[in-house]
This record gives structure tokens, C-alpha cells and sequence, in this order.
């Protein structure tokens, strides 16, 4: 009874061995391929757990997160053939799993050195397009797009999906710095110097046109000045004349005081005139 209680246990322990080694899992962030005597029989596997033959079989996983390609600053000649370190990085992972394996064997690091060569020729290929003054300030957005692009194609053939492709940083070697930096000084003051002349031009534009209206509003001005004093002087001799017009005697007597009044204005004024003069008529008439 205990042998054959023994067998029983051996025997089932023996399946849960089997059943052990015919069982894997694939975690969330994996991806694998199962080998039938080191030939691929699937692979792409999903997460979860799945079933393999026990010694005919053996799986390999691999790592499905997104995976940086950090590449090292490299120089590159631009169409003026100046160098310039561009410092760059790429992110990707897993797309076909099968392709990756009989393409780079699985190894992201040889799939690293494979997106690195594309990268730098990608990049050796656009800046050679540009001046230095493009890929610096103008074109940058442009040269990560079609970089993306060409990474995405090429990627595809190592069963990697592209995910993005960024430039960190581009420096120029000391040497092409101070020519560049002297050149965009020059530059700078050349546009600066037009924009003076053409601010002074304005100035002596508004100036003269500034001038011409206060000489302009002046005369105007003088004008009508002119012409309401004549109406005004007009004005007041018609009236002088109708009041003459009227009572000659009392207007004479009126003008003859106010001519009084200025005359003998201060103490020391002396008038050297004879009795009888028009001047002292109304005394004269007094006494």
C-alpha cells in the first residue's frame, strides 16, 4: 500500500512538474517568441500565461517600454563647411518582436547601435542642406521632423516602431564661434543702421511736413486776423460816423474831452498854445 501510495505521489508530482515546465508567463511590459529546437514557432506574445511543449520548447522575453537611444555629440559640416556638435536622442521600442530577434538578435544594444548609424546620417544628410545660421535658428523643428520620418521608415526593417527623435543641443567648436558670432554682430549693426536711416529719413519726413503746416496755419491765421480787424475797423468808423451824423456839437464836445483827458493826463504836462486855439474853444465858451 505504501509503494503504491508512492508511485502515486511520483507520478503526479512528476505531472506537476510537466505541467510546471509547460506553463510561462508574459508580464505587462514584456513581449516574447517561443523556439522549437531553436527554430521561432511564435512569437508576439500578449501578456498573460501561456503554454509551451516542455523540453522541445524554450522562450525568450523581451522588454516591449519604450527604450532611449542617447547617442554621443557628433560634428557634422554644414553647407558653408563649418562643424558644428549636435547632441541628439531617439526613443523607441518593440514593434515585431520576430523581425528584432533575426535582425539584431534581440540585443537592444546592437538595435542602439543600428538606430545611432541612421540617426547620424539622417543628420549628417540635413545639415549639410543648411548654413549655420539655418540649423541654429530656423530649420531646427524642420530637420527633427524629417529625421522622424526617415527613423520611422528605416526602424520598421528591425522591427521597431520609431517613437520620436529630438535634437538637445547644437554648439559650434570654438574656432567657427567667434567667426559666426562676429559675422552675426556685423549683421546685427547693418540692420540697425538701416533701421536708423530709415527712422531719420521718417523724422526729417515728419519734420518738414510738421513745418509746412504751422507755416501754413500761421498765414491762415494772420489771414482772418487781418480781415476781422478790417471789419472791425469798418465796423467802428461806421459807427463813429453815424454818431456824427446825429449831434455834431455833442460829439465834438465828446472827442474834445477825451482829448483832454489825454493831454492833461499828468501833473507836469505843459501844452504851449495860443487863448484862442480850437483846442480850448470849450473854456473859452465856459467863461
Amino acid at each position: 500500500m505504501s509503494q503504491s501510495r508512492n508511485v502515486v505521489l511520483g507520478v503526479l508530482g512528476a505531472v506537476a512538474v510537466l505541467l510546471v515546465m509547460s506553463l510561462f508567463t508574459v508580464h505587462e511590459t514584456q513581449t516574447a517568441i517561443r523556439f522549437q529546437l531553436g527554430e521561432i514557432v511564435q512569437a508576439n506574445y500578449k501578456p498573460g500565461l501561456h503554454w509551451k511543449w516542455p523540453l522541445i520548447n524554450n522562450v525568450r522575453k523581451f522588454d516591449r517600454r519604450l527604450q532611449t537611444l542617447d547617442t554621443e555629440p557628433e560634428r557634422f559640416l554644414t553647407a558653408e563647411k563649418k562643424n558644428v556638435i549636435v547632441d541628439s536622442f531617439a526613443m523607441w521600442r518593440i514593434e515585431d518582436v520576430r523581425l528584432f530577434y533575426t535582425t539584431v538578435g534581440g540585443d537592444p544594444t546592437q538595435a542602439n547601435v543600428r538606430l545611432d548609424q541612421i540617426v547620424k546620417d539622417g543628420l549628417r544628410s540635413e545639415f549639410s542642406k543648411r548654413t549655420i545660421q539655418e540649423v541654429v535658428s530656423g530649420d531646427r523643428d524642420q530637420i527633427m521632423e524629417t529625421l522622424g520620418r526617415l527613423l520611422k521608415e528605416q526602424a520598421t526593417y528591425l522591427g521597431i516602431a520609431s517613437v520620436d527623435v529630438r535634437i538637445k543641443r547644437i554648439d559650434l567648436p570654438p574656432d567657427v564661434s567667434n567667426s559666426v558670432f562676429s559675422r552675426m554682430k556685423a549683421e546685427r549693426l547693418r540692420v540697425a543702421k538701416d533701421f536708423r536711416s530709415r527712422g531719420g529719413e521718417a523724422a526729417e519726413r515728419i519734420r518738414a511736413d510738421a513745418d509746412r503746416q504751422s507755416t501754413v496755419l500761421l498765414a491762415e491765421a494772420y489771414r482772418d486776423a487781418e480781415r476781422q480787424r478790417g471789419e472791425g475797423d469798418a465796423l467802428a468808423t461806421e459807427i463813429y460816423a453815424r454818431a456824427y451824423g446825429k449831434d455834431e456839437d455833442f460829439y465834438g464836445f465828446h472827442r474834445s474831452l477825451a482829448a483832454y483827458r489825454q493831454s492833461f493826463s499828468g501833473r507836469d504836462d505843459v501844452l504851449v498854445l495860443k487863448p484862442d486855439s480850437q483846442l480850448f474853444r470849450y473854456f473859452n465858451k465856459a467863461q
